[in-house]
C-alpha cells in the first residue's frame, strides 16, 4: 500500500518555500528556498532538494544540500540579511542542469550547475550583457524570484521582478519595476548571455492595473513560467502576496491577460473567504508555480507557521483545468493524494488545513504575533538534526483546527491527543458551522493524553473540524479514526 501524502508534503521539521517542481526521468523535484525553524529572517538555508517518483507522491525523498550560499563568490560576508532567495532550475541543451538564483545582497542573478538534477550544484557565473556587465548593474528595476524557461524550440527566457515600493528589500536603492516583471532572452549555448531585454510582457505592476483584469490582483513577485498546449501560463505572486495569479498568453514575451487565482495561503477567493480579515488559515507571502503529472495539475505554494513569515512548509494542491483555465483550488490536508484520506489511523495534527482562533487570524510580519486567542503551528527543538514533529499549540476558547478530507464512511470512532490545562469540550463538525457530530470532553494532562467519542453515518470525502470550547488550552498533536467493525 502506498504512503499516505499529506500537506505538508515534506516531513514537519522540513521547510522548504518558494518551490518550484520539475520532472526529470520520472520524477518530480522540487527546487526552493530554505528557511529555518524559527529564523529570523526568510532563506537562511543552503538549498536542499527533494523528489518523488511521479506515481508515488507520498514518498518523498532527501536529495541532500545541493548547493551552498559560500560557493558564491559575491555571497555578502552577513547572511541574515542575504540568503539565497528563490531559485529555478532548466536543463541546458548540453544536457546539465542549471539552478539560476538570487542571492540578497548582490543585485544580480547567479547561475550553478551540475551533472544531475539532484547532485553537487557548481557555481557557474552570473546572468550577463554581451559586454560581461551582470544584469542589475545597469540600473534596472530590482532583479529578485527568477523563473527560467525553455521553449519547445529550444529558445530560453528568463524572468524576473519585484514590485513592492518601499519595501526593506530595496534600502540598497534599487527601484523597484513598475510595469510587471522583466523578460530576458538568454543565449542556450553558454546559459548565461542575454540576447535580448529586459522587455515588459503585458502583466500590469500596481499603478496600471486600475481599470484592467489585473486590478486587485498586479504583480509583485515570484515570476515562473509554464507551457501547456500551446499556451504559455505565467505565475506569479500579487500584491496581496497570499496568492498566486496566473496570466496567459499565445506568446511567451508579450500579451499577457489576467487569468485568475490560483491557490490562496488563506483560502482568500473562495466562496464567502472575501478577505484577510476571514482567511481560513495564518497568511503571508506565497511562492510556487504549475505541473502536470499524468495528466492531472497540480499547483505547489507555501503556508506559515510559528507565528511568523519565516518558517515557511511546502504544500500542494491538485488544481482544476478545464478549457485552457484553471479554477481556485482550495487548501487542503489531503494535496497530492489523489483523493481523500483513509478514514482510519493515526494522523498529526500539523496537517491542519485551516486553522483560527475565536478572533480570526493574522497577517504575519517577520515579529511574531501574540499567542492570546489564537492558535499556532510549531515544533520543539531545532531542524532536522533536533527537531521533533510538528504540533498545534495553544488551541483555546474558540479555536478551531480543520482537515481536509478524509473517507468516514466506515468510520466509528475519533480520538484526540492532547496535553495541557484545558477543560471543557472538543466539538467535531464535518463543515465549519455544520452540525455537530461528535462532542469530546476534556481535561487537564501533563502528559500526551487521548479523549475519545463516536462517530457515524458519514461520507466518503468529508472535512473535519475540530473547535475548543471550555477554559484554559491544550497543545494538539494528533488524532486517531478507528473504523466500525460491527
Amino acid at each position: 500500500m502506498k504512503k499516505q501524502a499529506f500537506n505538508p508534503y515534506l516531513p514537519s521539521y522540513e521547510y522548504v518555500p518558494d518551490a518550484e517542481p520539475h520532472v526529470v526521468d520520472g520524477r518530480v523535484y522540487i527546487y526552493g528556498s530554505h528557511d529555518l525553524f524559527n529564523g529570523l529572517n526568510f532563506c537562511l538555508g543552503d538549498y536542499v532538494c527533494w523528489s518523488a517518483p511521479v506515481d508515488d507522491l507520498g514518498n518523498w525523498k532527501y536529495e541532500g544540500c545541493i548547493y551552498k550560499r559560500e560557493q558564491d563568490p559575491a555571497a555578502p560576508r552577513i547572511r541574515l540579511t542575504n540568503g539565497l532567495a528563490a531559485p529555478d532550475m532548466v536543463q541546458g541543451p548540453d544536457g546539465r542542469f542549471y539552478l539560476y538564483y538570487f542571492m540578497g545582497g548582490t543585485k544580480m542573478i547567479s547561475v550553478a550547475v551540475c551533472d544531475k538534477p539532484a547532485g553537487k550544484y557548481e557555481f557557474y557565473g552570473y546572468v550577463q550583457y554581451a559586454d560581461k556587465t551582470p544584469i542589475g548593474k545597469k540600473n534596472e528595476p530590482f532583479q529578485f524570484d527568477p523563473g527560467i524557461f525553455k521553449d519547445d524550440d529550444g529558445r530560453l527566457y528568463l524572468y524576473t521582478g519585484f514590485a513592492l515600493q518601499g519595501n526593506p528589500i530595496l534600502l540598497d536603492g534599487s527601484k523597484p519595476t513598475e510595469h510587471g516583471p522583466m523578460c530576458f532572452e538568454i543565449d542556450p549555448s553558454d546559459m548565461l548571455t542575454v540576447k535580448s531585454g529586459p522587455s515588459y510582457i503585458g502583466i500590469a505592476g500596481e499603478k496600471e492595473a486600475a481599470g484592467t483584469l489585473y486590478e486587485g490582483h498586479p504583480f509583485l513577485e515570484a515570476s515562473s513560467m509554464r507551457k501547456f498546449g500551446d499556451t504559455y501560463y505565467f505565475i506569479y505572486s500579487s500584491l496581496n502576496s497570499h496568492e498566486l495569479c496566473y496570466a496567459t498568453s499565445d506568446n511567451p514575451v508579450s500579451g499577457f491577460q489576467y487569468g485568475g487565482i490560483l491557490v490562496s495561503n488563506g483560502d482568500i477567493g473562495l466562496p464567502g473567504v472575501i478577505d484577510v480579515k476571514n482567511a481560513r488559515n495564518y497568511t503571508g507571502n506565497t511562492h510556487g508555480s504549475l505541473i502536470e503529472i499524468n495528466g492531472k495539475y497540480y499547483i505547489f505554494y507555501h503556508r506559515h507557521s510559528n507565528r511568523k513569515q519565516s518558517s515557511r512548509q511546502a504544500c500542494a494542491e491538485q488544481i482544476r483545468f478545464e478549457n485552457g483555465r484553471f479554477y481556485q483550488a482550495e487548501m487542503t490536508s489531503c494535496g497530492l493524494n489523489d483523493g481523500p484520506l483513509r478514514g482510519k489511523g493515526n494522523y498529526p495534527a500539523y496537517i491542519a488545513c485551516n486553522l483560527y482562533g475565536k478572533k480570526g487570524t493574522r497577517f504575519l510580519s517577520m515579529l511574531k504575533h501574540p499567542k492570546n486567542g489564537y492558535p499556532f503551528f510549531t515544533q520543539k527543538g531545532g531542524d532536522r538534526e533536533n527537531g521533533e514533529d510538528q504540533y498545534i499549540a495553544n488551541m483555546c476558547d474558540g479555536a478551531v483546527a480543520g482537515f481536509k478530507y478524509f473517507d468516514l464512511s466506515k468510520t466509528g470512532a475519533v480520538r484526540i491527543n492532547i496535553k495541557g490545562k484545558a477543560e471543557g469540550t472538543v466539538l467535531v463538525r464535518t463543515s465549519e458551522k455544520g452540525e455537530t457530530v461528535a462532542e469530546i470532553p476534556v481535561k487537564p494532562c501533563r502528559e500526551v493524553h487521548g479523549f475519545s467519542a463516536k462517530i457515524a453515518g458519514l461520507g466518503e470525502k468529508e472535512a473535519l473540524f475540530f473547535s475548543f470550547q471550555g477554559k484554559g488550552a491544550f497543545d494538539f498533536f494528533s488524532f486517531d479514526l478507528k473504523e466500525d467493525r460491527q
